[in-house]
């Protein structure tokens, strides 16, 4: 596995234990109108989830970002990605963005006609999609979405890649650890005087809050190397993705890991569970053989050249002369949302 050729197996299966960096309680994610995401198992055992496959999503993808360069890290250099400006000023790129090619200041800038050319998709013709130029289109801006998956639901409703990597952290036998405290006020700790409320801020306000403790804290990958496969890319931009992809776990469990101020976690242990007698490379591993596979895969003609599209950004949408024009759309594909 250490030269990143793809494991003879549908998925690469990743079991990581972790642990409490200090003390034994930590904090959970949230969600709006449910709070901590509880629930059982058939035998009765308390879980937890601590940290969701989309904010996971995130933290592999956040590893990839330097955020005081602006720019990807060192060892990936030459991935592809959209910059997104609006006038000269750089706001956002496909990695950083939630929906990644189908962000809304992607899909509103001019960069979309030379998406939906090099796509290629026509909802008035009675071909289906040819899902080949589409991979090949995505992997051409931005190869990280062929790894998280993209919805183009501003093109077309039939324009999806489905997550081939996936992870999520969760925690067995929970109990809560109740606590609290209070926000003083020197000056004035009553709140007597009518405009002098505790929602403006004024007084002493206790609080509480609840973390938890657990018997174990489980972080899972998935990356589904039957789907890296069936996207028929050639070699080296194949074995890019799953480099990519193992670079991104190591990453995270090696400096990702405080995931809040009251939530902040080591490894203890890593395993791949499948396939069997599989070990994980390190993160020197995956980042010497991106060093490597990166110019191989440029090669091979599948990346955008330069590898940093520039796309310009305007709130009227990206319905420039460009996307009606015949050389961008031979058999005018839609530039409308549905």
């Amino acid at each position: 596995m250490t030269q990143f050729e793809l494991p003879h197996a549908s998925r690469l299966l990743i079991r990581a234990r972790l642990a409490p960096l200090q003390g034994s309680r930590f904090q959970p994610t949230g969600f709006p109108d449910l709070g901590a995401a509880r629930y059982r198992l058939h035998d009765g055992t308390e879980m937890l989830l601590v940290e969701s496959n989309q904010s996971m999503a995130n933290r592999m993808e956040s590893v990839c970002w330097d955020e005081e360069a602006q720019d990807v890290v060192a060892p990936l250099k030459g991935l592809p990605y959209v910059q997104v400006y609006e006038g000269d000023n750089p706001i956002t790129n496909s990695l950083l963005e939630a929906h990644r090619l189908n962000s809304v200041y992607i899909v509103k800038s001019d960069f979309r006609p030379a998406l939906e050319a090099a796509i290629g998709y026509d909802k008035n013709a009675d071909t289906p999609l040819d899902r080949s130029r589409l991979v090949k289109a995505i992997c051409k801006y931005d190869p990280n979405a062929l790894l998280h998956g993209v919805f183009l639901a501003s093109i077309a409703g039939v324009l999806r890649v489905p997550r081939a990597f996936s992870g999520f952290i969760e925690a067995r036998n929970v109990h809560e650890a109740p606590s609290g405290g209070v926000k003083n006020d020197s000056v004035r700790a009553g709140k007597g005087d009518s405009d002098r409320t505790a929602a403006e801020g004024y007084g002493n306000v206790p609080y509480h809050r609840v973390e938890f403790t657990a018997e174990e804290i489980d972080a899972f990958f998935n990356l589904d190397i039957a789907q890296l496969r069936s996207y028929r890319l050639p070699a080296a931009t194949t074995r890019l993705l799953y480099a990519l992809a193992v670079y991104k776990i190591r990453a995270v469990l090696d400096r990702g890991l405080r995931l809040r101020t009251a939530c902040d976690l080591q490894v203890t242990d890593v395993q791949v569970t499948r396939p069997e007698g599989a070990t994980l490379p390190s993160e020197d591993e995956a980042t010497a053989a991106i060093r490597k596979l990166l110019p191989a895969a440029a090669k091979e003609g599948v990346f955008a050249n330069p590898p940093v599209t520039r796309a310009n950004f305007s709130a009227k949408g990206g319905k420039t002369e460009a996307s009606t024009s015949k050389k961008a759309s031979a058999k005018k594909p839609s530039a409308k949302k549905k």
